[in-house]
């Protein structure tokens, strides 16, 4: 159950993170301009935000299954990912916390052609959905890559929790989808209350990270240094 909430979490830090908050705001602002009726809005908010669920949940998935069932990579994950664990945990605390800088390779898609895919229908934004969620800013690859796949890896249901994380990915943009539909006129002052709000959950979650970190070293790395292997 800590696990399941754990990438919830990591999910919702993902979606408020400055740089998806931005994409998503500006996919469910250009979407929500060529539609007229509010329930269309929100269906559509919906089918975006679910190609972004489905992009997380898929590739998490794949690269979980893909290490587990190698026999070799199992095995060595099974004896070391305790003591993999703490100083991952450490890194993401520290680049979360703007001590240190990580650059991470993305994708971008050109606004010509997010206009072609997002004009094709539903099946186009939930494509541009999956496409936007590939786009891995440093902070959400950070966390996804970083945190989760290494969760994920050592729970024994890790394989569900990239749902999971799709899911808090989702929940920040269908609330802005639905505040687009009901004509909220202050969906710029939450896009900034959200930006603020992001900047000290992120500072806290980093924290917490090094703390976890600073813990899986002292009980799976010291005592092997200190009685020597």
């Amino acid at each position: 159950m800590i696990a399941i909430i754990s990438a919830l979490w990591l999910g919702i830090l993902t979606s408020i993170s400055p740089c998806p908050l931005a994409t998503n705001v500006a996919a469910i602002s250009f979407l929500s301009k060529r539609i007229t009726h509010p329930k269309a809005v929100i269906v559509t908010g919906i089918v975006y935000t679910l190609g972004r669920m489905a992009a997380y949940a898929v590739l998490g998935g794949l690269i979980i299954f893909s290490l587990v069932s190698v026999p070799g990579i199992a095995n060595f994950l099974q004896k070391y990912m305790n003591r993999i664990l703490g100083p991952a945990l450490i890194l993401v605390g520290l680049f979360l916390l703007n001590i240190i800088k990580i650059r991470f390779p993305s994708i971008s898609f050109s606004q010509d052609r997010q206009k072609k895919i997002a004009g094709s229908g539903i099946g186009g934004v939930f494509v541009l959905g999956v496409l936007f969620a590939l786009s891995f800013c440093p902070i959400s690859a950070a966390l996804f890559f970083g945190s989760l796949i290494p969760l994920s890896l050592d729970n024994k249901f890790g394989i569900i929790l990239p749902f999971f994380y799709g899911i808090g990915t989702g929940l920040p943009v269908v609330i802005l989808a639905f505040g687009i539909a009901l004509g909220t006129s202050s969906v710029s002052h939450w896009f900034h209350r959200l930006s603020r709000l992001e900047f000290y959950t992120r500072k806290i979650t980093g924290i917490i990270f090094l703390i976890v970190g600073i813990y899986y070293i002292g009980a799976f790395i010291l005592p092997i240094v200190v009685n020597g292997g």
